[in-house]
């Protein structure tokens, strides 16, 4: 017998989840691994996701140990995670080392069931460029953009956009939590933008910048969570906005006409199916002229603490922290063995 989540029109009502009591045996999982923490400038966040996760999973009874990584060094983690004897890593690594493909890989060559997207996918969803491309071919709309390469930029020091006008946003093409990411309202100023931008990553996206709600939707086991709408007091939802506490409100689910959730759900499952997402993942989009959604990335491993943007639509949808946790390590299993 699944747990229930609530119906909200949105397919969940049939999902089909382990009731907690069934992690009563500690080796019903085997032995899980929290890999969190990593190299990346999102560190800190991924500690924290860690942490909120490991605990979680010590609340289910289930037999699970805390994995710091603290280098992106293939070699060093394979054999720190092949030390720690696991069955199954779940992920809570944010960023470069944990949603560009390299962990999974490791896992992977060790024969270990871990959480989230399978390498390939993962790599892509991280490479702003690479999924937008997919994105375009299936349909959804993403802003203009044009790339700029480090190398090329140095050499010559000018570019010219030319497909739109200021303002612009100006991102790394491989980097999360908005980390090098700017607004910018005149040409101007892009040049120190764009070095900012390049200070974090090889290749520079300047983009269109999308006026409208900021909205995101959770993925979970192919089903569609509660939209989620992000209100940040500040212009975007930086940084600062997202990890520094009332800085943004969250309105979950979203208030909005049936037809945009049902549109937003549509948009977001597409976007996570053509990248090859596989357990959750989290879709960001902006809702343009009240009623045109514009999709900015597919994130593969989101925040995982009990106040991040997948688990609060999670909890809209009936659906716990620990439950949303246990959910994922079944799936882990169900791919291993798939």
């Amino acid at each position: 017998m699944g747990i229930a989540t609530k119906d909200r029109g949105d397919g969940l009502k049939n999902l089909d989840f382990l009731q907690v009591n069934k992690f009563g045996n500690k080796g019903g999982f085997g032995k899980v691994g929290v890999l969190m923490g990593g190299a990346s400038t999102e560190r800190g966040v991924s500690l924290k996701s860690g942490k909120a996760v490991y605990e979680s999973l010590k609340q289910l009874n289930l037999n699970v140990i805390a994995v710091d990584i603290t280098t992106d060094n293939i070699d060093e983690n394979k054999e720190l995670i092949e030390a720690q004897k696991i069955d199954c890593a779940f992920l809570a690594l944010h960023g470069r080392f944990g949603e560009d493909g390299q962990i999974q890989e490791i896992l992977e060559s060790l024969k270990i069931a871990y959480t989230g997207s399978g390498a390939l996918a993962s790599r892509i969803a991280m490479d702003k460029v690479a999924s937008r491309e997919i994105f375009q071919s299936h349909g959804l709309r993403v802003p203009k953009c044009e790339v700029l390469e480090k190398a090329v930029y140095k050499r010559g020091n000018t570019f010219d956009v030319k497909e739109f006008k200021a303002p612009f946003v100006v991102k790394p093409v491989a980097h999360g939590s908005s980390v090098g990411l700017s607004i910018v309202d005149k040409e101007s100023d892009l040049d120190n933008a764009v070095n900012l931008a390049f200070s974090f990553d090889e290749r520079v996206l300047i983009e269109e910048y999308i006026s409208g709600r900021e909205v995101t939707v959770g993925i979970l086991d192919d089903h569609v969570l509660p939209v989620v709408e992000i209100i940040p007091k500040k212009r975007f939802f930086d940084y600062e906005a997202k990890y520094q506490a009332g800085m943004t409100e969250y309105i979950v689910p979203a208030k909005l006409e049936d037809k945009i959730v049902h549109d937003l759900g549509e948009m977001a499952l597409k976007a996570h199916k053509a990248l090859g997402c596989y357990g959750c993942s989290r879709v960001d989009i902006i809702l343009h002229n009240a009623d045109m959604p514009v999709i900015l990335e597919v994130n593969t491993i989101p925040g995982f603490t009990q106040t991040s943007l997948l688990p609060k639509a999670a909890k809209a949808a009936g659906i716990g922290f620990a439950q949303l946790c246990g959910k994922l390590i079944q799936l882990a299993y169900e791919k291993a063995h798939a």
